[in-house]
């Protein structure tokens, strides 16, 4: 099955969600046009470069030999030319090399790189996140040495947290950071599911790594943040020795056999401090945030792919006489052209979550007032757990109704469809569980500023419905995206008077609840920008709103039911109910 870059989808889900307007505000360079070129250059580069390796990958993988990790056959190759044609440096300040593009444009261009094979994308998705936290909080030095080689891709970037002990809760990591008595550290440990942790497609791999100093308080407290290179940067940027740490093995995984994940072992490698000492957790939160967004554009991407592969399938699958079609194929079914569709709707509803918050990162730094700056950081902050969470559900979701669309085919390896769903798998777990991502919105998105953030979302949402329901073509589209606005408006104010049990047992159907809503706002809006055209592919924008609104949004009253009406008292009745 071929791979074809999204680039037009992409395109029009970037205009209807306000980055036009950035554009002409804060981009007077960037113009639609350019973006456009942008768009179809990422996407030949998708297709022809990365989409033939994804197979390869999957069923030959990176290899550990040696104490060393190579990456899978062509991907050092495909690396190389990823990183000379520009596309690691997208959205970077130019002060440190990038060329200063947008933050959504980026993520649009990483949609394609993920889809086109989701193991390679995840070097460059850790880079972008080591960027964009040595940027706010790295060294004179840092910053002088080693953001550019980040920035230009020479070097990789990596992400070290979890322990063997240790994994969402960080208070519990031991990995330790000695003072070496000439202003560096010595760091000791080890760190287990390093993304790309070793490899030979970069000259250089850069870790930062959270780690205690002796000295250093119990719990997070303690936590502080440390930059250390598998080879030794000097004082004028040339690389000198090996440093002492190395990957002692990579892990046998379910999917994304392409993506090296290491076991890595820090034996006194000589490191610097990144920001101030106590401050790791804040600052790695910087890379952390990075990812999640990525994460959830990793979830659109591989639905994307698992979609086009069942599209093709059941246009291809001949069986005779159909509802539809005589002598046809599957695709003749209404049921399948029915799952089809949905499949597309929801894409297309997280592809827009994610690349909203891509734009609201944008005019988080770019905005014309302060006010209007804080007030897109918070919906940014808002919208970033329901993009990794509900986008990555999504792209399960969408993965598993692609084999099933292939029937007992999709069962087989040989045409491909399961490693779409073995890929997407780990993308609700990985950059904190989506469990995590519905706590945290809860509690520091929606509890802590008293529902304030999501209730101006809410309004912004129901302005919309309202001028769908006022277009005859789209007013059913209207009315039930105003009763699920209602049905999240009524989860909040619920929410926000809870107390704290029972409102993180209500977490997840919370997230669930309003990534449902926002996606169908979304795709209203995509339908508003597409009305009255006679184009066929405009057309159908009215098409996937009309169904997503009349087969999820219906469902926003119960899935309120659910946050409201949820077991609060699980405590009490969970060992009985479980018990043998």
């Amino acid at each position: 099955m071929t791979f074809r870059a999204p680039a037009r989808d992409l395109a029009f889900a970037l205009k209807t969600i306000g980055h036009s307007d950035l554009l002409a505000r804060a981009y007077p360079d960037l113009d639609e046009d350019t973006v456009q070129a942008v768009l179809e250059a990422a996407a030949a580069f998708t297709d022809n470069e990365l989409a033939p390796l994804n197979r390869k990958g999957d069923t030959e993988g990176a290899r550990y030999e040696n104490g060393r990790v190579t990456a899978a056959p062509g991907f050092a190759e495909a690396y190389h030319r990823f990183v000379e044609q520009g596309w690691n440096s997208l959205s970077a300040d130019p002060e440190h090399g990038g060329q200063g593009l947008s933050k959504a444009l980026e993520l649009a261009v990483f949609e394609m790189v993920h889809a086109a094979n989701m193991a390679f994308g995840l070097c460059p998705m850790l880079t972008q996140g080591a960027i964009e936290a040595l940027a706010l909080h790295g060294t004179e030095r840092q910053k002088r040495l080693v953001l550019p080689k980040l920035v230009s891709g020479e070097w990789t970037g990596t992400m070290n947290l979890t322990e063997p002990q240790a994994g969402s809760d960080l208070a519990a990591l031991t990995t330790r950071a000695e003072p070496d008595g000439q202003g560096g550290y010595r760091l000791t440990g080890q760190k287990i599911y390093i993304t790309w942790g070793d490899h030979d497609a970069a000259e250089n791999i850069c870790h930062l790594v959270l780690a205690r100093t002796p000295d250093a308080p119990a719990g997070v407290k303690g936590i502080s943040l440390f930059l250390t290179t598998k080879k030794m940067v000097k004082d004028d940027g040339t690389l000198g020795s090996l440093n002492d740490l190395r990957a002692g093995s990579i892990e046998n995984k379910l999917g994304i056999h392409g993506s090296p994940t290491c076991v890595m072992l820090f034996e006194g490698a000589q490191a610097e401090l990144v920001g101030s000492l106590g401050q790791g957790l804040p600052h790695m939160f910087v890379m952390m945030n990075a990812a999640r967004l990525q994460v959830g554009v990793q979830g659109v991407a591989i639905a994307e792919r698992a979609f086009q592969q069942a599209l093709d399938y059941a246009t291809e699958r001949k069986q005779g006489r159909t509802t539809w079609e005589a002598d046809g194929t599957i695709y003749g079914h209404p049921d399948v052209r029915r799952t089809l569709m949905l499949m597309k709707a929801k894409i297309e509803a997280a592809r827009g979550i994610c690349l909203a918050t891509g734009v609201l990162a944008d005019l988080a730094r770019l905005a014309e007032t302060p006010d209007d700056r804080t007030a897109a950081k918070a919906r940014q902050e808002l919208l970033t757990p329901i993009a990794k969470a509900w986008s990555t559900d999504i792209g399960v979701e969408v993965a598993s109704q692609g084999v099933q669309i292939h029937g007992g085919m999709g069962f087989m390896e040989d045409t491909g469809a399961a490693q779409h769903y073995r890929d997407a798998r780990i993308a609700p777990i990985y950059e904190g569980t989506n469990a995590i991502q519905a706590i945290d919105l809860i509690g520091r998105k929606v509890r802590l500023n008293g529902g304030a953030t999501m209730r101006a979302l809410c309004g912004d949402m129901a302005a919309t419905a309202q001028i769908l329901t006022d277009d005859p073509e789209l007013a059913r589209v209207g009315e039930r995206l105003t009763a699920g606005v209602a049905a999240l408006e009524r989860a909040t104010d619920w929410l926000v008077a809870a107390d704290n049990a029972a409102a993180l047992t209500a977490a997840t159907p919370y997230l669930k609840l309003a990534g449902e809503v926002v996606g169908g706002w979304i795709l209203g809006r995509q339908a508003l920008a597409a009305s009255g055209s006679s184009d066929p592919w405009m057309q159908s924008k009215g098409a996937l709103a009309r169904l997503y609104a009349g087969q999820i949004l219906t469902q926003a009253s119960g899935q309120a039911d659910a946050v409201v009406e949820a077991d609060h008292d699980l405590e009490r009745t969970t060992a009985a109910a479980l018990a043998g």
